[in-house]
C-alpha cells in the first residue's frame, strides 16, 4: 500500500507516519508540505490513500480533493483536520473524501479508518453518524455557508482570508470577471454586504484560522 500524508507540521507528519508504520500492508510513505506539493505527487503518484489536512500553505486540503476529483482519480482520500467535523466533513465527502477524522482522534481510531478506506469503505466517526441521524441537514438547519456551492465556498474562504479578486482568480485559474460573480452570489447567499462580514463569519465558525 502506498500512502502519502499532507500536511504543513513536519511533526504531524512524522507523528502519522510512525503511526502508519504499524500497518503491516504498508510498502511507502511519502510525504507533501503544502498543497500544491501535494496535488504535484498525487496527480502522478497513484497512491492507494492520501491522508490530508484542510489547512495548508497555497492549495488548502479541499483544493486538492477538488482537483482529484475533477480528475476522476480513484486515489482515497482521509481528512484528517483541527477543524471539527460540523465544519467541513458533509463537504468533504461530497466532494469524494472517503473519510473525516480530527487531529485529536486517538491512535486506534486512526488506524481503524485507515483500514476501512482502504478496504473500500468510507469512515464517519459514530458522534458524527448519530448528528446526521438525529438532526439532518435540510436546508433551514443548515449553516449559511452550507448552502454555497463547492466553488463559492472555496472562493468564500480566500476572501474571507483577505484575498483580492485578482489573487483568487490567478490561484483557481478563472477571470477576474467570474470571481467578482461569485462574490457577489456568496454576499447574497449569506446575506452580506462586505468582505469584512465574511471574515468575521468564517472566523467565528472555525471556517479560517
Amino acid at each position: 500500500m502506498k500512502i502519502l500524508i499532507a500536511d504543513d507540521h513536519s511533526v504531524v507528519r512524522e507523528g502519522l507516519k510512525q503511526y502508519v508504520k504499524t500497518l503491516d500492508e504498508v510498502k511507502l510513505i511519502d510525504e507533501a508540505i503544502n498543497g500544491d506539493e501535494a496535488w504535484t505527487k498525487i496527480k502522478d503518484g497513484n497512491y492507494d490513500l492520501v491522508i490530508l489536512d484542510i489547512s495548508m500553505p497555497g492549495m488548502n486540503g479541499l483544493d486538492v480533493l477538488q482537483k482529484i476529483k475533477e480528475r476522476n482519480l480513484k486515489t482515497h482520500v482521509l481528512i484528517l483536520s483541527v477543524y471539527p467535523q460540523e465544519q467541513f466533513a458533509i463537504r468533504a465527502f461530497k466532494m469524494g473524501a472517503s473519510g473525516y477524522l480530527s487531529k485529536d482522534s486517538a491512535f486506534e481510531e486512526l488506524i481503524l479508518a485507515i483500514k476501512k478506506i482502504t478496504s473500500g469503505g468510507r469512515y464517519i466517526t459514530s458522534a458524527f453518524a448519530e448528528r446526521l441521524a438525529f438532526n439532518g441537514f435540510d436546508s433551514d438547519s443548515r449553516k449559511l455557508h452550507e448552502k454555497l456551492s463547492e466553488r463559492e465556498f472555496q472562493v468564500m474562504l480566500m476572501l474571507a482570508k483577505g484575498k483580492s479578486v485578482m489573487e483568487i482568480a490567478k490561484e483557481i485559474f478563472i477571470s477576474d470577471k467570474t470571481v467578482s460573480t461569485y462574490r457577489t452570489r456568496i454576499l447574497g447567499k449569506m446575506g452580506m454586504k462586505k468582505n469584512a462580514e465574511l471574515t468575521i463569519y468564517a472566523i467565528k465558525n472555525n471556517l479560517i484560522e
